[in-house]
C-alpha cells in the first residue's frame, strides 16, 4: 500500500474533477461536432466557410496554447470590456473566468473540431440509396434522419468517437496549468512539498491508464452492439 503522505483524499477529489471535466467536455464536443459536420455538409457557403475555418483553426493550434489563450486571454478581454463599459456608460460589470468551466469549454471546442470530421465522414458513409428509399416511402426529413441516417451514422462514427475520447481524457491534464485542482495539480503540489515526484505521479498515471483501459473495453462493447446484424466488410 502506497503511503500518500495525507494527500490521498485530495488526489481522489482531483480524480473526480478530472472525470467530470472529461464527460462535460465530451458532451460539448459531441454537440459541436454534430453542428460542424452538418454545416460542412450543408449547401450554405457561409455555414461551410464558418465550419471549415473553425476546424482548421482549432486543429492547427496546440491544445496548450488554446487553453492559455482562452483562460488568460479571455479574462483580459473581459476586463477590458468591463473597463470600457464603466468608463463609457457607468456600467459596473465584472466576470471572473472559472478554471473548470474554462477547461470544459476549451477542451470541448478543441475536440468538437475533431468530432466534426468524424461525424462528417460517418454521414457520408451512409448509403444514399437508403435515404432515397425512405423519401420514396414518404418519410419526412426528420423521420429519415432519426430512423435511417442517425443509427447508421453512429455505427460508422463510434470508432472515431472512441479514439477522440481517449485523447480527450488525457488532454484533461492540461487544465492544471490554469489552476484547476485536478489530480495532476494535486500530485504536482504534493511532489514539490514532499520532494517525491514518482511517489505521486505514478498513481496518477495508473488512474489515467485505468480510465483509458476501461473506456477501450466499453467502446469495444458499444461497437459490438452497434454492429449486431451487420455483415462485416459490407
Amino acid at each position: 500500500m502506497i503511503d500518500l503522505k495525507g494527500y490521498g483524499p485530495a488526489l481522489l477529489d482531483g480524480a473526480v474533477v478530472t472525470i467530470e471535466l472529461a464527460f462535460f467536455s465530451l458532451a460539448l464536443a459531441l454537440v459541436l461536432g454534430l453542428i460542424g459536420a452538418s454545416a460542412k455538409l450543408s449547401k450554405s457557403r457561409v455555414a461551410i466557410g464558418i465550419a471549415t475555418t473553425y476546424t482548421t483553426l482549432i486543429r492547427g493550434v496546440p491544445d496548450l496554447v488554446m487553453m492559455l489563450l482562452f483562460y488568460y486571454g479571455g479574462q483580459v478581454a473581459v476586463n477590458n470590456l468591463s473597463d470600457y463599459l464603466y468608463d463609457a456608460y457607468d456600467i459596473d460589470f465584472f466576470f471572473q473566468f472559472d478554471p473548470f468551466i474554462s477547461g470544459v469549454i476549451t477542451i470541448g471546442l478543441i475536440f468538437g473540431a475533431y468530432m466534426a470530421e468524424t461525424f462528417r465522414g460517418a454521414f457520408l458513409a451512409v448509403e444514399s440509396g437508403q435515404i432515397e428509399a425512405a423519401r420514396a416511402y414518404g418519410f419526412s426529413r426528420w423521420r429519415t434522419f432519426h430512423r435511417i441516417i442517425l443509427p447508421q451514422m453512429l455505427r460508422h462514427a463510434l470508432p472515431g468517437i472512441g479514439n477522440n475520447w481517449q485523447v480527450l481524457l488525457k488532454t484533461t491534464a492540461l487544465v492544471s496549468i490554469i489552476g484547476l485542482t485536478d489530480m495532476v495539480r494535486v500530485a504536482e503540489e504534493a511532489a514539490k512539498a514532499e520532494r517525491m515526484p514518482f511517489h505521486f505521479f505514478i498513481p496518477v498515471a495508473f488512474v489515467y491508464l485505468s480510465l483509458t483501459a476501461g473506456s477501450e473495453l466499453f467502446i469495444k462493447w458499444l461497437n459490438k452492439r452497434a454492429n449486431i446484424g451487420v455483415v462485416q466488410g459490407s
